[in-house]
């Protein structure tokens, strides 16, 4: 009898089920022009819905200049790049993007990779790979795409507890100042909204011996005079020796990217496989990048405006007593502790309100940490947030979600 193949796809599935952690996609279409509202595609129809969970956290892909950039771009050169940039060369516009991301940084040379996850999974592996003996030190809770580039350098690891530069230090110790070492760290940690301490670990790299890489995903565009990140707003970014950050959050568009000096920037371009085998970033998506980044470098409006909103948000929900986990950034995660729940909530906000904020559930976040990821933009004036607490509160209590405040929660009884 031949394998039962079907049944083990078939098995898994029903697993993650039975787990609570089956993911669901809304079908969402956004209205150009009128960002954070989308059309929702549901069963019973079209209507309209405000997005309160996109990592557009500046709405930057809605930014007119941004949208003329790429359509001129489509109008000289059409839609796709035709293919890798070692069979078909590198067009114009992606030149022109490294150009200015290596100066948003600081850095001699930058390069751009199809997603931050594959820039960060290429570029981890073949650096470690690429340096004799190297031991790589990782913070715990790294995103999935760092992991998978230390687990694909095939080089020795120790993780270090989270954001524990203590735990950190012994780790650099025992290895001893002569062994080549890789620290990888993030600077924005998007599940907590926590921030990474830079410059200690920039003072345990110099004093050990170690190079130091860092995730600015959640931060570039969003930190800094000209929007390099936490690094460049802690004055730190001279000391990092290599940065990666992608194009598809605060910059509104598509790509992730590392910069560094010229030599790691072309042994990253000449030996992962991940650049080299993958079809470039098309043009169009490298012009409008190109045009977000300028915009950004020049203005503070919009990180200000997204800044004050994000702190009006978590005043407001506290206020309520809904359970706002602690964050010192843009992200606000309220918690509720059970993935049935989470998903609950989540439906309800969309069926009842016109709320879309996805569920946020193990694996990527720990059992018991379940949680509504909400991420507030200059575009979610003060009128949204009065009508998301109202939302929310009407969720917690008919759900029985516990609230933060218990006083408040007996009041809602």
């Amino acid at each position: 009898m031949a394998f039962d193949y079907a049944s083990v796809f078939r098995s898994a599935i029903e697993d993650i089920t039975a787990e609570k952690r089956y993911r669901v996609f809304a079908e969402l279409e956004r209205v150009a022009g009128r960002f954070p509202r989308a059309i929702y595609h549901g069963a019973s129809g079209k209507r309209e819905i405000t997005i309160w969970c996109s990592n557009d956290y500046l709405g930057m892909g809605q930014h007119p200049d941004v949208i003329a950039a790429a359509t001129d771009a489509i109008d000289r050169m059409g839609v796709g790049a035709g293919g890798t940039r070692n069979i078909s060369g590198t067009n114009h516009p992606l030149v022109s993007l490294e150009a200015e991301l290596a100066d948003l940084h600081g850095k001699e040379a930058a390069l751009a990779f199809t997603s931050g996850f594959i820039s960060n999974e290429a570029s981890i592996s073949t650096i470690a790979r690429l340096i004799p003996e190297c031991l790589i030190l990782s913070d715990e809770l790294n995103h999935a795409s760092m992991i998978e580039g230390v687990r694909r350098s095939g080089c020795d690891k120790k993780i270090f507890r989270h954001n524990d530069v203590e735990h950190l230090e012994d780790l650099l110790q025992a290895a001893g100042k002569e062994r080549p070492k890789l620290i990888v760290f993030e600077s924005v940690y998007s599940m907590d909204g926590d921030i990474g301490p830079v410059g200690k670990i920039c003072d345990l790299a110099e004093r050990y011996g170690a190079m130091t890489y860092i995730d600015e995903v959640h931060a570039v565009g969003m930190y800094g005079p000209r929007g390099g990140g936490i690094a460049e707003r802690e004055g730190e970014m001279g000391r990092i020796d290599v940065v990666e950050g992608t194009l598809a959050k605060a910059f509104g568009c598509l790509g992730g990217y590392i910069a560094s000096t010229s030599d790691i920037v072309d042994s990253v371009r000449s030996f992962a496989p991940g650049f080299i085998f993958t079809t470039a970033l098309p043009p169009t998506i490298a012009a409008a990048a190109t045009a977000s980044i300028r915009i950004l470098k020049a203005s503070s409006a919009e990180r200000e405006a997204q800044q004050r909103q994000a702190t009006r948000t978590k005043d407001v929900l506290l206020a309520r007593g809904l359970p706002v986990m602690p964050s010192v950034t843009h992200i606000v995660p309220i918690l509720v502790g059970d993935p049935e729940l989470c998903k609950a909530a989540s439906d309800r906000l969309m069926d009842k309100h016109d709320i879309y904020i996805q569920p946020i559930n193990y694996p990527t976040v720990p059992r018991g940490t379940e949680r509504l990821r909400i991420t507030p933009t200059p575009f979610h004036d003060d009128r949204l947030i009065e009508g998301l607490a109202e939302a929310l509160s009407e969720v917690w209590d008919t759900l029985g979600i516990p609230y933060a405040d218990t006083d408040r929660a007996a009041a809602a009884e």
